[in-house]
């Protein structure tokens, strides 16, 4: 772990001494500096919280309607069983009856088989926070069914694993989306070596679960023998080529693909200050909205199906957001771009997630217009000493040159 982030408590404690307010209302977007790669060796740091769970009180206080759109969506449950059959078919098609179409199954299985590949992993997004069926085990077994195509168990792992997401979003050590400190080192800022990081990320993902080294719960298990079986199913019926088509439409949907740009758009900085990015475009309507990405992260109860109508109903909170309209163009950027790498991340300890959770309270609107003044000079402060910071970098990069 880079040693700017291994301070101490104590030293939390005094970043945040004069504040009894998060001083970040009412949007929440943080005070520091996106990480630029040949300047800073590492992610940003930031000394408060996770946006999201202030943000939210924020806009119940002014839209407590939201609150109405909480809920599950059995639509879900449609669209898995219809995904996993037309995978099914498909792996059929090209396992027992269009043997020899090579290069026609290649395309197929980028073109369909990578996009609903990557439905899958979107509806165990939405199984993940119980958003398909009433309970947790129908959700469960909604996920389970899903992951038949995937022919790996990842389901029950992926629920176990986003939820540390939305906890310990950007804590070191905690939260499974942040890129490990040797792929920030390794992949730097060489286009090529971006390139074929994006092409084997779905790889990573699962590789950053590994790198915990927890124990298998009870329901991976339970997904691992599920799995076994569906995959000796699925070789009996549809044959080794069957499964090669499913393997490389798991292999392309998950790596260079737009409909897996969502990993790039959703939490990679484009913005000072911003740490979660919506997409608004067309690609929505196929990937059941995966695009809300900020109004997923404020409402993680709110289904698929109603995210637009959040921004419909505070607009206030998320028409100043950054947000992207084009996923090709999201991995196009980031290839390209010298100011974008795997270090274009925030990241914070727990210490400093704790405390600014804990301790820094969300102002009411009466409290937010008396800090208004306040807040001026308390940002006018920390921008001046990011400055400072960021010339002090440039300044190290130069001396090493």
């Amino acid at each position: 772990m880079p040693s700017r982030v291994s301070n101490a408590a104590e030293e939390v404690e005094a970043m945040h001494k004069d504040e009894q307010f998060d001083m970040r209302f009412p949007s929440y977007l943080g005070f520091w500096k996106r990480s630029v790669p040949g300047l800073d060796e590492h992610p940003r740091f930031d000394m408060y919280d996770e946006p999201h769970k202030k943000r939210k009180q924020q806009i119940l206080s002014d839209h407590p309607e939201i609150e109405e759109l909480y809920g599950y969506d059995t639509n879900t449950v449609w669209i898995t069983m219809a995904t996993v059959c037309v995978q099914m078919g498909l792996a059929y098609l090209f396992g027992r009856v269009l043997t020899d179409w090579h290069w026609t199954m290649a395309l197929v299985a980028y073109t369909v088989g990578g996009s609903f590949s990557t439905q899958i992993g979107i509806i165990f997004h939405e199984f993940t926070h119980n958003l398909c069926a009433a309970t947790t085990l129908q959700n469960r077994w909604v996920g389970n069914f899903a992951n038949i195509p995937l022919l790996v168990p990842l389901a029950q792992s992926f629920r176990r694993y986003h939820l540390e997401h939305h906890t310990y979003q950007g804590v070191y050590g905690y939260d499974p989306d942040l890129p490990l400190e040797w792929e920030i080192k390794l992949i730097g800022n060489d286009p090529v070596k971006k390139f074929f990081w994006l092409i084997i990320y779905g790889v990573m993902y699962i590789g950053r679960g590994l790198a915990q080294q927890k124990q298998l719960s009870r329901w991976e298990l339970y997904n691992w023998a599920w799995s076994i079986a569906c995959d000796v199913a699925i070789y009996k019926f549809c044959g080794l080529r069957g499964i090669l088509y499913l393997v490389i439409s798991v292999l392309l949907g998950f790596g260079l693909h737009p409909g897996a740009a969502h990993f790039i758009q959703e939490h990679y900085t484009f913005r000072d200050g911003q740490e979660t990015y919506s997409y608004y475009g067309s690609g929505n309507y196929f990937w059941l909205n995966i695009g809300y990405h900020n109004e997923h992260h404020d409402f993680p109860l709110v289904p698929w199906t109603k995210l637009p109508e959040i921004k419909r109903l505070a607009p206030e909170y998320y028409d100043d957001l950054a947000y992207h309209t084009s996923w090709c163009a999201v991995l196009y950027m980031f290839v390209t771009s010298s100011l974008l790498a795997p270090q274009s991340r925030v990241v914070r300890t727990l210490d400093a997630h704790r405390y600014a959770r804990k301790n820094l309270k969300v102002p009411s609107v009466a409290e937010a217009k008396q800090l208004e003044s306040a807040k001026d000079a308390f940002v006018a402060r920390l921008k001046l000493a990011a400055d400072m910071s960021m010339e002090k970098a440039r300044a190290r990069s130069i001396a090493k040159q």
